[in-house]
């Protein structure tokens, strides 16, 4: 197929991703991440020349001229967010289930005005196939903790959806292994990864690349991406082998997963509340370099703008009904990767159908945790500029004077 069209989005680490989280406890633990997330780069300014690079080509004007439809972004709410607080969520450090169900059932009730049943039928049917995409980053401390996906699957088999129409996926299928997000823990529910990686090859730790390469030189994983669906932008991947092993490709297409593309009728996505610098890494980067292969590329030269545009491909668009922050144990330093003296318990949910406005509101409040920490924090408006840019494309609200914040 011509590569036009919608239908068509290099650092090597000296310590594997196990023994990173073991001696995660500060910003100086931060050595050797860039392997597994992309470091977070400059992308607004070049430091020698002291200028703004060129905005790459992307293929998104063909994307926003598909019609949307009902359950199309910002959903049923726009600009409504709901936080729900419970100081027992996580009482002695331990996830209380029955508690987290209690604000599970709270925040979606006062998301919808209406009781769970409804509530139900505003974002799904019974024959809906439904993926919940969850962070496993920061394995059992700042990952999304498996209490909160309790209280999701168990909502949606009450109200009817099959146990094998339900997936819980991340790009990465290690991840979710490490993270409890196993067969045994979820029988009969789905777990899938998008894509595998050789953990020791990444790191350079053996030489042998039969685990991810195929005997004709492919990734293993190239089949689990969709050839017909891609992110088009003009900027081009490293060709190492490091940079080969983590995300698939490494020209200028990001393709959407299979699972997204052929298999998954709604999403629901639960990020955890989380810094990236002075900006933030929740609801929309949790899909924006989630739902797509040969990411790391994008950091210079786009990198928020991606957790934007790739939401604007109807394959998000259309399908991501529900937004659940989990912040039960929240971040404001360090972030991504998990950074223990910079972790607190806060004890709370945040619920939406807008994963902008969700964002906006985390932000504002992730910024003025930083600033209560003594935090050098910079609020250039450089850091929220991706959520404004969705509101102008119709795919969410950000202005916090049209925001509607409700506590519970």
């Amino acid at each position: 197929m011509d590569k036009t069209g919608y239908k068509s989005m290099e650092t090597k680490s000296s310590i594997n991703r196990r023994e990173f989280l073991k001696i995660s406890s500060g910003i100086g633990s931060m050595v050797g991440t860039g392997l597994i997330l992309g470091t977070p780069p400059l992308w607004t300014q070049d430091k020698k020349k002291g200028t703004t690079p060129k905005r790459p080509k992307t293929n998104l004007d063909e994307v926003l001229s598909v019609p949307r439809t009902k359950h199309s972004l910002p959903g049923p709410f726009p600009g409504r967010v709901v936080e729900v607080h419970d100081p027992e969520a996580m009482k002695d450090e331990k996830p209380s289930s029955q508690v987290i169900n209690k604000m599970f059932e709270k925040g979606i009730r006062k998301l919808t005005g209406k009781n769970m049943k409804k509530s139900f039928s505003l974002f799904f049917d019974k024959n809906d196939v439904v993926g919940i995409k969850v962070n496993p980053v920061g394995t059992g401390f700042i990952s999304t903790k498996l209490e909160v996906v309790d209280s999701v699957i168990a909502w949606l088999l009450k109200e009817g959806i099959k146990r094998e129409n339900i997936i819980i996926w991340d790009r990465f299928d290690y991840m979710l292994n490490d993270a409890g997000f196993t067969a045994e823990r979820y029988p009969g529910i789905g777990i899938e990864g998008l894509q595998t990686m050789d953990e020791e090859a990444a790191a350079g730790k053996k030489e042998d690349d039969s685990t991810w390469l195929d005997k004709n030189g492919h990734h293993v994983s190239e089949g689990n991406f969709d050839m017909d669906y891609y992110y088009w932008v003009d900027f081009e991947g490293p060709k190492d082998k490091a940079y080969l092993n983590q995300h698939v490709f490494n020209g200028k297409y990001s393709y959407f997963g299979n699972l997204l593309t052929k298999k998954l009728t709604k999403i629901i996505n639960v990020p955890v509340f989380k810094n990236t610098g002075s900006g933030i890494s929740m609801a929309t980067k949790n899909i924006g370099y989630g739902a797509i292969c040969n990411t790391n590329r994008l950091h210079k030269p786009l990198f928020f703008d991606v957790c934007t545009e790739v939401h604007a491909f109807p394959v998000i668009r259309d399908k991501l009904v529900l937004n659940i922050t989990d912040a039960l144990r929240a971040q404001y330093e360090g972030g991504p990767m998990p950074a223990v003296k910079f972790a607190y318990l806060y004890n709370r949910l945040f619920f939406a159908s807008d994963p902008f406005a969700l964002d906006i509101t985390c932000h504002n409040l992730l910024i003025k945790k930083r600033k209560s920490m003594k935090v050098p924090t910079n609020e250039h408006p450089k850091y929220t500029e991706y959520l404004r840019y969705a509101q102008r494309l119709g795919l969410g609200i950000a202005d916090p004077e049209k925001i509607k914040h409700i506590k519970v």
